[in-house]
């Protein structure tokens, strides 16, 4: 049986700066479908990086679309559950300004995903790169994050990967707000409200053993278009809960 939050009112944020997220689904809807791969980026307020957190997970059922994410069955045998990697998605998220590509679609699956732990997430501010983009990057043939991307001149990214997405919309983030037309500090406010935010805090899990480090499972995802009938990134199980440092 899996706990619900440690008893008590929520923590002030600890982070500050940005938390850039991607996650892949086995379907479109966060009321019916699961998050089966989760990534964070995390920049500084001054857009520097300061690590990644992702992981592959069981989503107690079908993997869903795999022709799209490129994620097997089997590839998520040994994966975490999400509510094993909640609280350190929660430590990573607090005090940030919360970033994706629709991020309004990520966080409706990370929103989902934690009340169903009994978790409720708080009102942090998102950006979203889409909105930056079309308001910044007028040259781009479509706002989708590989058109964007492309527009930017950041070269290819490995699509559809949770850290290839959420490491490109890092790059797109920071060119968006570099831009000539967006106007210095413009993120300034949203950084002050999100450290304002309160934040829960979550015990672990009770289906690891205690002292068990929680397990990741990362795809490693490559760079460069996929040539035909390649195989899709390996899985490679890291063995640790904690947030790789960034290079």
């Amino acid at each position: 049986m899996l706990p619900g939050p440690t008893p008590g009112t929520p923590v002030p944020a600890a982070g500050g700066g940005f938390a850039v997220v991607d996650v892949e689904t086995t379907g479109r809807s966060p009321w019916r479908h699961r998050v089966v791969e989760v990534a964070v980026v995390l920049l500084d307020e001054r857009l520097r990086p300061e690590g990644e957190f992702c992981t592959l997970l069981d989503p107690a059922g079908p993997v869903g679309p795999t022709h799209v994410h490129r994620i097997a069955q089997a590839d998520v045998e040994g994966a975490p559950r999400f509510r094993e990697v909640a609280p350190r998605l929660l430590e990573l998220l607090a005090g940030r300004v919360l970033v994706g590509h629709h991020v309004t679609c990520d966080h409706a699956f990370l929103d989902r995903e934690f009340a169903r732990i009994g978790v409720a997430l708080p009102p942090v501010p998102l950006l979203c790169t889409m909105r930056l983009a079309r308001a910044h990057l007028s040259e781009a043939g479509g706002f989708g994050l590989a058109a964007c991307t492309e527009a930017a001149g950041l070269g290819r990214f490995p699509a559809h990967t949770a850290l290839g997405d959420a490491r490109a919309t890092a790059g797109l983030l920071r060119h968006c707000l570099d831009a000539p037309s967006c106007p210095p500090d413009d993120w300034a406010a949203p950084l002050r409200e999100a450290a304002r935010v309160p934040w829960p805090r979550l015990g672990r899990a009770r289906s690891g053993a205690a002292g068990a480090v929680v397990p990741q499972l990362r795809r490693e995802p490559p760079y460069g278009p996929r040539p035909p009938g390649a195989q899709p990134p390996a899985a490679v199980p890291t063995g640790t809960g904690a947030m790789d440092s960034s290079a």
